[in-house]
């Protein structure tokens, strides 16, 4: 795999509205050893809820966190949803999608 087309993704879907959720601004940093975190990446979701490529750099292994500001998409309970990820391997690529509703949150490990 082209080591430039690594990275981390994400999908936000409103499963509430039934349709994906754009304008949702989601921060990727790198979580280090002593627990503090540095940047690593953000974006806007499109008009389809997507990121394609959060990293900002190359993508190595270690504990990264993404957080997804739902506050500027619509009032839902949740403002905002963390989600830390180990990567193991940096040599593929990892996609974390985000449902979302009202009083209801989901994520998993996608493909």
């Amino acid at each position: 795999m082209d080591r430039d087309a690594v990275t981390i993704s994400t999908h936000v879907l409103d499963t509430e509205l039934g349709r994906p959720a754009a304008g949702v601004t989601v921060r990727l940093a790198r979580v280090l050893a002593d627990g503090a975190s540095t940047p690593a990446g953000e974006g806007m979701t499109d008009t389809d809820g997507r990121i394609a490529r959060l990293l900002s750099g190359p993508l190595t292994a270690g504990v990264f966190r993404l957080t997804f500001e739902l506050r500027g998409y619509r009032q839902l309970f949740f403002r905002a949803v963390t989600v830390e990820l180990q990567v193991d391997d940096a040599g593929r690529s990892y996609h974390v999608p985000l449902l979302v509703a009202a009083h209801g949150i989901t994520s998993y490990r996608g493909s």
